[in-house]
């Protein structure tokens, strides 16, 4: 298998050198760039990387914002790494397009097992041997068409940009129609089983995937003390 390549952006170098030392041991090729605006440099120049470790707290350029600007024109997974534990930080890194957050001091081998299950999830790779009439297809609704196979969405005949997380989200949206989700279930079923967030992070990707889908939005409909139900207006 070919060595993905992944993306650390830390303003210190020990940080750096620690987190990359595990992703080398597990076949990892590791990029280092030591703020956003040299991390923004690096994946333009290679945007064949397939996962970016993002820190908060940098000179120049902070986490939030470049990932800001990266979701402008890409939707690799990014990580986000920050020395702080207040809940609203996570939201703010979900909110910019966080696929993950993790709070330093953290393992690097738990740090390496998020990245792996990652990019298993969002390569062909996770794919491979399956056969044909086993792997995901096209889920369509109304003006919303998710290819699973080409991890791509459009909303009206448009192309919608989502992250890794948002684009699972919406898959389990759409392969639940019509059925109500409590956050809880939505959160066990589309997060990790040991994610130790809370389910106000539900209501924060649900809110960017409305945003991002234009007028299909409203098919994600608000259950009021509970969760969420996916349904067409025609539907509903």
């Amino acid at each position: 298998m070919a060595q993905e390549k992944i993306l650390i952006v830390d303003d210190e170098d020990r940080m750096r050198k620690l987190v990359s030392d595990y992703l080398k041991r597990d076949g990892f090729q590791v990029l280092e760039a030591g703020d956003g605006e040299e991390a923004l440099y690096i994946y333009e120049d290679q945007p064949d990387i397939a996962l970016i470790i993002l820190d908060v707290m940098m000179p120049r350029m902070d986490g939030y914002e470049t990932l800001k600007n990266l979701r402008k024109f890409s939707a690799v997974p990014v990580i986000m790494l920050t020395a702080k534990s207040e809940e609203e930080d996570a939201l703010c890194g979900f909110e910019a397009g966080a696929d993950e957050f993790v709070t330093k001091p953290f393992s690097p081998k738990v740090l390496v097992a998020r990245v792996k299950a990652i990019i298993a999830r969002s390569t062909d790779e996770v794919l491979s041997g399956q056969d044909p009439s086993e792997m995901p297809g096209v889920l369509e609704a109304g003006n919303l068409r998710l290819d699973e196979n080409a991890h791509a969405v459009t909303a009206d005949g448009a192309e919608v940009l989502l992250s890794v997380k948002e684009f699972e989200l919406l898959a389990y949206f759409m392969k639940n129609r019509g059925i109500a989700l409590s956050r809880e279930k939505i959160l066990n079923s589309v997060w990790d089983y040991d994610y130790f967030g809370d389910a106000r992070t539900i209501d924060t990707h649900v809110k960017k995937l409305r945003s991002k889908l234009g007028d299909c939005g409203s098919y994600i409909r608000t259950i009021w003390g509970m969760g969420y139900k996916f349904e067409t207006e025609e539907e509903g």
